[in-house]
């Protein structure tokens, strides 16, 4: 199945310049859905055991979600600032239209846990980096990525460490 027919292009949002990837077309179909999450768990094959699916706040929870039970995995969220009760671990980063910070439960992982973690996009790679710095935090371990969109032209994938499979499920080389 074609997912990228299911992917509305949004101009100038969130902020003047950007192209926005609205995946709720895609969610509102079941069958456009359950090809997305069978497509991502079959990107993790190569990744190794995992213990858990940690989804990048906000839609990575929602493919996040789904693909930790479609994989029999627990989730983890990855939040902005104040959404988690205390105690937390915090990361700034950058993303392509400024900054922010991510945090996690400091208890959610355990040294020796194994991850993928999960987001709608990858671009600029800030937040994927970011959310691999709280992983390691937390001295669990990222054993792969998995994004449903890549944005090529931003080079996201830099700021990912190489030697962590990531898993791609549309490349879109337009901005």
């Amino acid at each position: 199945m074609d997912l990228r027919a299911f992917i509305r292009l949004v101009p100038d949002f969130p902020k003047p310049g950007i192209l926005f990837r609205d995946i709720t077309p895609l969610l509102q179909d079941p069958a456009g859905f359950r090809a997305a999450i069978e497509q991502l768990a079959a990107g993790t094959a190569a990744m190794g055991s995992l213990d858990y699916v940690v989804g990048i706040e906000s839609r990575g929870f929602i493919l996040g979600a789904a693909l930790a039970q479609h994989l029999g995995l627990g989730f983890v969220p990855v939040r902005k600032p104040g959404k988690l009760p205390p105690p937390v671990l915090s990361q700034i980063y950058s993303l392509e239209y400024g900054q922010d910070q991510l945090q996690l439960h400091a208890h959610a992982l355990r040294p020796g846990n194994r991850v993928v973690i999960v987001d709608d996009v990858i671009a600029s790679g800030g937040t994927a980096a970011a959310t691999a710095q709280l992983v390691a935090q937390s001295g669990a371990e990222v054993g792969g990525f998995a994004f449903l969109i890549e944005l090529a032209f931003l080079s996201g994938r830099k700021l990912l460490p190489p030697e962590i499979p990531t898993h791609v499920v549309m490349v879109d080389e337009s901005n």
